[in-house]
């Protein structure tokens, strides 16, 4: 295949260790994909429902479950129709979409992290001037960028990536991703090196800002038992879903281009598609058990609900 024109599907190689088991896979799968749905979506609801918790730190949290379920669409639905089929492919434009979705997801996630830490700072360290910075004007533009710059560097990122002449359509995913396609490449791929470095760099200059917040809020904690306790409440969550979005985006990073051919499918697999199971489920458990206002508000809405369910159940 020498030009792009001429690759018309993608075969998705990563299903072949899936045939022994596709229905426990698919069981499994769907029940993780329900618990994303109704963690997410509850605790979306709570927090626009209550107006004690339209505070910049609980809108931020709502647009970290929005991204979660907007990345995970992105893959849960095409992957139960393939572990159902024999056949696993993908079209040209359904294969870019995919990757454009899974991926601005994993840098919106990143960069509404990157504004909760902010936040966070200026609440520790700033309090007087907290709602003067953190106006509500202010979060509305911060919000948007952080979804407006990732989604695009994506589009960047898929307009070099789709001008690449290709010599293969076979991924050896459960899904599209963009290095995988530039490994298929005849021609040269300086500019998506170039890119690519330069994205990684502007990241990474998130990784060393959180940092150098953190070093701040630790010690401007440390001067009061106050600071303690709200530092306790409010960082230590964020701090939690933080590592874990780390630690899932390296991992899925560094496999993709450094990882061993040698190692077993199914552990690749599940090497590829964590970042797609473990942050969407944990970070809204991790926030609605450890911050207060939340657990207290979806407590009194779940007790609603049940004595109005208990209440229609007698007449």
């Amino acid at each position: 295949m020498s030009n792009t024109s001429s690759i018309v599907v993608f075969s998705l190689s990563g299903f072949n260790a899936t045939v022994n088991y596709r229905v426990t896979l698919f069981s499994l799968t769907l029940l993780c994909y329900c618990l994303i749905l109704v963690v997410n979506v509850s605790l979306i609801l709570t927090i626009i429902l209550d107006e004690n918790l339209h505070e910049p730190m609980y809108i931020c949290l709502c647009n970290l479950c929005i991204n979660g379920l907007y990345g995970t669409a992105g893959f849960y639905p095409k992957f139960f129709s393939d572990l159902l089929s024999d056949i696993h492919i993908i079209s040209y434009t359904g294969c870019f979409l995919q990757i454009y979705v899974i991926y601005s997801y994993a840098l919106v996630d990143y960069s509404v992290l990157v504004l909760m830490a902010y936040d966070r700072y200026v609440a520790i360290c700033r309090p007087l001037e907290y709602h003067s910075v953190m106006s509500a004007r202010r979060t509305a533009v911060l919000v948007s960028l952080s979804w407006l710059v990732p989604l695009c560097c994506e589009v960047v990122v898929l307009s070099l990536t789709s001008r690449l002449k290709l010599c293969g359509s076979r991924i050896q995913k459960l899904y599209c991703e963009n290095w995988s396609v530039v490994k298929l490449a005849c021609s040269t791929t300086t500019a998506n090196d170039i890119i690519g470095l330069i994205f990684i760099s502007f990241y990474i200059g998130h990784v060393l800002f959180i940092v150098c917040s953190y070093i701040q809020l630790v010690k401007s904690a440390l001067k009061s038992r106050e600071g303690r306790k709200k530092f306790t409440q409010t960082c230590v969550p964020h701090l939690l879903c933080l590592l874990n979005v780390t630690a899932a985006l390296l991992f899925d990073h560094m496999y993709s281009r450094y990882g061993s051919a040698s190692v077993l499918q199914s552990v690749r697999n599940f090497m590829a598609i964590q970042f797609l199971i473990i942050p969407p489920i944990f970070n809204p458990v991790i926030y609605g058990l450890i911050l207060t206002k939340i657990r207290n508000r979806m407590i009194y809405l779940f007790m609603m609900a049940s004595q109005r369910v208990q209440m229609r159940l007698k007449h």
